[in-house]
């Protein structure tokens, strides 16, 4: 056993497979560790990068926001004469100016507008205006003063809770956002004289988005401004304090080794600084779920290769094993047997062959069983209805005397055409030429013309090429009886009737149809569903005169090379065309063939 197949198979499996997959495993992973270290970090140097410029452009935007106010000449008149002394001053129209302002960005939650020259302030929250207050102590606050003082057009404040300024009522005492307040000098152009100031109050909804477009899980955003001061973070207990490398900051990570990047911010900020802090374990992460996946599938392989052995040393014999069991059972007797026919390799051609075979020898033998089964059924009913034929005959005869002594034509016609249909439905003979199924026809609609008492149009055209064509008896007269029964039972007198038959190519045409009503196509649908459904009680009388009796032994004598099929028009008109092959694939002496 030591040296068997199987243990071979696996050695190699193990020599050369599993071991140098691990080996490539390891050494990818030595060298894609430096690698993706280094990739992570510049992603993150130009993420933070691109971060500084987007928080540098952000502020720039809100601090020459009120710029806009010296387009506005009646505004800035205020500023310069006071809210009193400007005569074209208008409350109202103030008011819309002030609320447009408030409305320009939506990060602004609060703004106070304040003119030196009167010591009026206004402030806008949640775009109502406050009224007027006098505050000309504003001029005197400490971040009035240090901006006076600076030689900048604005000064920041660290975030903090919002002030409710001129004390107005429609600021909810229960408003308790964490705002960024930039005031921004209103001055004389020309004369570089101090008019007022504006102050905003805007959130932090928009440094948040921008700083987590760059932010990953277990990091951290600071955002420091020229004094160190944080004037924004995630981590929003640190906002308001120094910010100092090491500050006791517990990462997600929990690990030591974290990894600090700072950039300024470009143009007046650039004294302010966007600090991102994260672990080296984020870094080392998608080198740690390659080796996990790599063990994964080292594992996978392992187990792989077991299953490969067992599976190889029985793909190709179980095949052969199966087949067999399945010759032994057709040796029995069993012919329906299942065959995997979906195999493309030498098991699954023979397979297919034998499938093939075997549907071939359950065909014929089914269909002569059924051949057989039908010719008794009909010999039984044949004689069933042989009640003396010849005393039957010769009462048609006697009577037909009587109708001509007593010199009335018709009734001897009505007689004779009688007599002619009974002989040729009491006849054993399952097979009648195509001539003698017209003159049955004939005779029948004779019957009917008295029946009816009306004028019968019909036409029979059949090419003489095949009248004496030998056919499946009773195969016309029941389509004509489905046309009384469809037409004039229903009242339709003027329908025509029409029987056309000719040779069209290998095969023989019999076509009946009628221009009487028609059927939908839900019922066309039906009818041919039973026509192709399989199986029929046999034993039923009407069986013999039905569409599916035709259809059916046609199939049974030609196979599926003859049959039946109907057609329909709703508008009115039905068709059915009978193919019967002039080669069959029966052997015996009733095989559609010419007569001689």
């Amino acid at each position: 056993m030591k040296s068997s197949i199987r243990n071979r198979l696996l050695v190699m499996l193990l020599v050369f497979i599993i071991v140098p997959y691990f080996i490539s495993v390891l050494a990818i992973y030595l060298h894609t560790k430096q690698k993706v270290e280094q990739h992570e970090y510049r992603i993150s140097e130009i993420q933070l990068q691109k971060g500084c410029e987007e928080l540098g452009q952000y502020f720039q935007d809100m601090v020459n926001l009120p710029y806009i106010l010296y387009l506005n000449p009646g505004l800035f008149r205020i500023f310069e004469s006071g809210f009193d002394k400007e005569i074209y001053s208008n409350q109202l129209e103030v008011d819309k100016w002030f609320q447009a302002f408030y409305l320009m960005r939506r990060e602004i939650h609060q703004v106070r507008f304040f003119m030196v020259e009167d010591g009026d302030s206004f402030t806008v929250y949640d775009a109502k205006v406050s009224a007027r207050m006098k505050r000309p102590d504003l001029s005197e606050s400490p971040p009035i003063q240090k901006l006076i003082q600076s030689g900048s057009n604005f000064l920041i404040e660290p975030p903090h809770l919002i002030r409710n300024y001129n004390g107005s009522a429609v600021m909810p005492m229960s408003d308790r956002t964490l705002v960024m307040t930039i005031h921004h000098k209103i001055k004389n152009i020309l004369s570089n004289e101090f008019l007022g100031v504006v102050t905003m109050d805007i959130d932090l909804s928009r440094l948040s988005t921008i700083c987590s477009r760059f932010l990953k899980e277990g990091e951290l955003v600071i955002l420091t401004d020229g004094n160190g001061a944080v004037v924004y973070s995630t981590d929003q207990t640190l906002i308001g304090n120094k910010w100092r490398p090491g500050s006791g900051l517990s990462l997600t990570s929990g690990r030591s080794g974290d990894i600090t990047m700072s950039k300024p911010l470009p143009g007046e900020f650039g004294d302010w600084h966007l600090i991102k802090v994260t672990s080296s374990g984020n870094l080392y992460r998608d080198v740690r779920q390659t080796a996990y996946i790599s063990a994964f599938f080292g594992v996978g392989v392992v187990i792989l290769g077991l299953i490969m052995v067992h599976f190889i040393s029985n793909k190709i014999t179980r095949p052969i094993q199966l087949l067999s069991k399945k010759v032994r059972k057709i040796e029995g007797g069993h012919t329906n047997i299942w065959f995997n026919d979906t195999g493309r390799d030498e098991i699954g051609h023979l397979e297919r062959h034998i499938k093939e075979m075997m549907e071939r020898i359950n065909l014929y033998i089914d269909r002569e069983y059924r051949l057989e089964l039908e010719n008794k059924t009909n010999q039984y009913r044949a004689i069933q209805s042989q009640i003396n034929p010849h005393f039957l005959h010769n009462a048609l005869q006697s009577i037909g005397a009587v109708a001509l002594r007593s010199q009335t034509p018709q009734i001897y016609q009505l007689v004779t055409s009688l007599s002619k249909m009974m002989r040729y439905t009491i006849r054993m003979d399952n097979w009648a030429s195509i001539r003698s199924e017209v003159d049955y026809v004939k005779a029948y609609l004779d019957l009917q013309k008295e029946r009816f008492r009306v004028e019968l149009r019909h036409s029979i055209s059949i090419e003489e090429s095949i009248m004496d064509m030998s056919v499946p008896v009773m195969i016309l007269q029941p389509l004509v009886e489905n046309f009384f029964k469809h037409c004039f039972e229903e009242g339709y007198y003027g329908s025509h009737l029409s029987i056309r038959g000719w040779l069209d190519d290998v095969d023989v045409k019999l076509v009946v149809e009628n221009d009487g009503p028609g059927l939908s196509l839900e019922e066309l649908n039906e009818l041919r569903r039973i026509l192709h459904s399989v199986g029929h009680d046999a034993a039923s009388p009407n069986n013999r005169i039905g569409l599916k009796n035709i259809h059916d032994r046609l199939i049974l004598n030609y196979g599926s090379r003859g049959g039946l099929e109907v057609d329909s028009n709703p508008g009115g008109g039905f068709t059915v065309l009978i193919t019967i092959p002039t080669q069959s694939k029966e052997d015996d002496n009733h095989e559609s063939s010419y007569c001689r």
